[in-house]
């Protein structure tokens, strides 16, 4: 059996008297979309800045690729693959949706940000930000500043800009936060569109875009794992229901 893509073995932070992750232990595998559910205050943004690097663990270990990296530091932990979209959006407002992703593109193949008119005219960067932009369905408004895009426009183009590291693991935050029922359909629409293409470690409230998502569901509850799981077993799953789920999944 292929090693995991990304392995937590033991993973333990504590805040104070708060143990915000209590023993971890969590694989996801290559091409899979792994969500990660729980009640408000289960742990799940502490996990996943231990995973992206801005959280470092009181105890255990995170092995990416086939490294450890639980002492590695966050730019580090980019340069090797793993990308974050963060619950609230940080775009360049002013500058053209197209320039944004040209940015992005830019970080990634080891450019200064100070030489951003640079990349708002280079094609080299441009051509593959429009490529980023068509996989996240914003090509029409390449030329339109961020700005003008609606809020589920922003969470679009914050993907894009993901994407454009190309990162070997993306981890989403929230990623139908504050949207309306019409703009998180075509969140998730989107995200079906790339099954089996990326590797996607899922936080979202809404148990509708996570059932219709994820591959495997991991719950956490009090910073420990409940149960982890194929989305039937986890619906199934009583302590599951009674614990988060509740009278919502049935």
């Amino acid at each position: 059996m292929a090693e995991p893509l990304l392995r937590l073995e033991d993973l333990t932070k504590r805040f104070g008297g708060l143990v915000a992750t209590d023993s971890v232990h969590l694989d996801v595998t290559e091409g899979e979309i792994h969500a990660i559910i729980g009640p408000n205050g289960a742990g799940k943004t502490t996990l996943v800045g231990q995973i992206s690097g801005e959280i470092r663990p009181d105890s255990g270990s995170i092995s990416f690729a086939g490294r450890t990296i639980t002492r590695s530091p966050a730019h580090a932990r980019s340069v090797m693959g793993i990308a974050r979209s963060f619950q609230i959006t940080s775009l360049f407002l002013e500058f053209t949706v197209l320039a944004n992703v040209a940015l992005a593109v830019q970080a990634h193949v080891g450019h200064s940000f100070r030489f951003w008119k640079d990349a708002t005219r280079d094609n080299s960067l441009l051509e593959p930000a429009r490529g980023f932009l068509k996989l996240v369905g914003l090509e029409g408004r390449a030329e339109d500043t961020a700005a003008t895009l609606s809020h589920g426009e922003h969470r679009q183009l914050e993907l894009a800009m993901a994407l454009a590291t190309k990162p070997k693991l993306l981890l989403l935050d929230e990623p139908t936060a504050g949207m309306g029922g019409d703009e998180s359909s075509r969140m998730v629409e989107l995200l079906q569109g790339f099954k089996g293409k990326f590797t996607i470690l899922l936080i979202e409230h809404d148990m509708a875009a996570v059932f219709a998502l994820a591959d495997r569901i991991t719950v956490l509850h009090s910073g420990r794992i409940l149960a982890s799981g194929n989305p039937s077993d986890i619906r199934a799953n009583p302590d599951v229901r009674q614990a988060y789920l509740g009278d919502a999944e049935g």
